[in-house]
């Protein structure tokens, strides 16, 4: 756990315990302070229209890449993920960034819709409204590119933001506010409040227009409860147990790199990782044995040729612990690995034949775990897959069922013969239903998430006038007349 002082809180280092910074726990009255500022500097913001947004954006991305191995060892530092992991992440937040500064124009603009037969003299269009300003409180475990999903797109429909970043990553949220900065932004337009939980519920309470939240099911709950208190919007990306399924005919080679990555990529600790994968009777012994070959491969730890880092929050150790005990209590077998020792390097662990109402099977591991059963059809699989109450992504391998299998699956997102590949398209939404949430980020439905529709009408010319005291029947029947003929 970070130490914390009355007025200050250290980021520590999962790879070696180190104080990578220290940083000041935002009260209340500073976080209110901070949302004060954004919305008088989010009145210049949204006077740049779309295009001087645009320039913005870009001079801020163009600032990233130019100081890439800076950001790549903050988050290296605060997180424990191998630099690769971290370059990644940070080439998918820079492809949203320029896809939200792009698009915003053409999603967000004004357009004129049809009147209708009735509604003839009028001109109608709709177009989208900034809120004004967005509380954005973000996760540690992809600090970079998760909360950009929110904090790109905000900007770019015209709301300023003020950024919660988690207390395990308070770095990277510093860094990108001065990287923002640093292309000639305003401070204010982006806004950083560093704290622990307190600082986020203070967010929630501080008069924004909007809060996008992501992190575990249970704190957004607390999220949408002090929202709920001013009826303040909020987008809430939440927790998963996502499944893949491979179906007889997929090619198991593939499938089993992915079941591999899906799962172990960095450390598990991915909300739209593989934790559970459903394999056909007919291929099952074969593709266990692939991915255990696999999993053999990785090992976890804090030097730089590890290919797992330490989990980035410790307390989260003892969750995979016992998810794992309690499957292996139940009669599953570890085809790789065992019960992790205690620590926050943990290595990978292949669990087969678990049991079903097991929590590694059920509950949200976010560790080095995957869970492999067999199943008769793909049937089963469908149901075993959709009986969690998550309902974040999840992926299909099959030659030829693949598009309707994965129809069939609950969720916001779903790839076929690939994982998580979804997340780097820019254009896609990103979101899921049931305890992962609601709401949606990334693509025009994220973009439309920041702005509100405002809808006008405008008379071009009098004709019949159905909103008035003085209406007639006459009126009234040609009205009838009218609707019978066309609906009727």
């Amino acid at each position: 756990m970070d130490a914390v002082t009355a007025d200050t809180f250290d980021s520590l280092s999962p790879l070696d315990g180190r104080v990578v910074d220290t940083f000041p726990v935002r009260g209340p009255a500073e976080v209110v302070s901070a949302v004060d500022r954004a919305r008088r500097a989010a009145r210049e913001w949204r006077s740049l229209g779309f295009e001087g947004r645009r320039r913005a954006l870009q001079a801020w991305r163009r600032d990233i890449v130019a100081h890439l191995d800076d950001l790549i060892a903050v988050v290296r530092a605060e997180t424990g993920k191998p630099r690769g992991d971290a370059r990644l992440e940070i080439m998918l937040a820079l492809d949203h960034l320029a896809w939200a500064a792009t698009h915003a124009r053409p999603v967000l603009r004004r357009r004129r819709v049809g009147a209708g037969v009735l509604m003839l003299n009028q001109s109608a269009s709709v177009g989208y409204t900034p809120y004004g300003v967005v509380g954005v409180i973000g996760p540690w475990n992809y600090p970079v590119f998760t909360p950009m999903g929110s904090i790109a797109y905000a900007l770019a429909a015209g709301n300023a933001v003020v950024f919660k970043p988690s207390e395990y990553t308070p770095g990277v949220g510093v860094w990108l506010q001065r990287s923002f900065v640093r292309a000639g932004g305003s401070a204010d337009v982006f806004a950083v409040v560093t704290g622990l939980g307190p600082t986020g519920a203070a967010l929630c309470r501080s008069g924004v227009d909007k809060v996008a939240f992501t992190g575990s099911t249970a704190t957004g709950k607390a999220v949408m409860a002090a929202c709920a208190e001013s009826l303040t919007p909020v987008v809430i990306e939440a927790g998963g147990k996502d499944a893949l399924l491979v179906d007889e005919d997929a090619d198991l080679a593939a499938a089993a790199e992915a079941a591999v990555w899906g799962a172990y990529s960095n450390a598990g600790q991915t909300c739209i990782g593989i934790e559970r994968v459903y394999a056909h009777a007919k291929i099952y012994d074969r593709f266990v044995e692939a991915v255990a070959e696999r999993t053999r491969e990785l090992r976890a730890g804090a030097d730089d040729a590890a290919t797992l880092g330490p989990l980035t929050m410790p307390r989260q150790a003892d969750v995979v612990r016992a998810h794992v005990a309690d499957a292996l209590a139940r009669g599953a077998t570890a085809r790789v690995g065992s019960t992790p020792a205690p620590g926050v390097t943990l290595q990978p662990v292949l669990l087969t034949d678990v049991d079903e109402e097991a929590d590694a099977v059920r509950e949200e591991t976010f560790g080095p775990t995957l869970v492999v059963n067999r199943v008769a059809s793909m049937d089963e699989a469908v149901e075993k897959a959709n009986a969690v109450r998550y309902g974040l992504s999840g992926s299909v391998f099959s030659r030829r069922r693949g598009s309707e299998l994965a129809l069939r699956l609950r969720g916001g997102m779903i790839a076929i013969n690939s994982v998580i590949s979804f997340a780097a398209v820019p254009a896609l939404p990103f979101g899921g239903v049931g305890d992962s949430g609601f709401g949606r980020i990334h693509g025009a439905d994220g973009l439309r998430e920041f702005a509100y529709p405002k809808a006008l009408t405008r008379q071009r010319f009098p004709l019949l006038t159905l909103t008035t005291m003085r209406r007639t029947a006459k009126v009234d029947r040609l009205v009838e007349r009218i609707i019978r003929l066309l609906y009727g």
